[in-house]
């Protein structure tokens, strides 16, 4: 699967991932074959940001 391009439907694939399936950032853009940059930049054009501690955007 791929990861949506759309900032808010990555926002919700992401944070489900990282609630359901990945303890972490890193582990879940490793298993998507991308970065952790890439994801974040993203959601920063829609003022996301990921908090460590959550495990998720917010």
């Amino acid at each position: 699967m791929n990861l949506p391009k759309d900032p808010i439907m990555l926002l919700s694939v992401v944070n489900t991932q990282l609630r359901d399936n990945y303890p972490s950032l890193a582990e879940l853009a490793a298993a998507y074959m991308t970065t952790e940059d890439s994801i974040t930049t993203v959601l920063a054009t829609v003022d996301y940001h990921y908090d460590e501690e959550q495990n998720q955007f917010i």
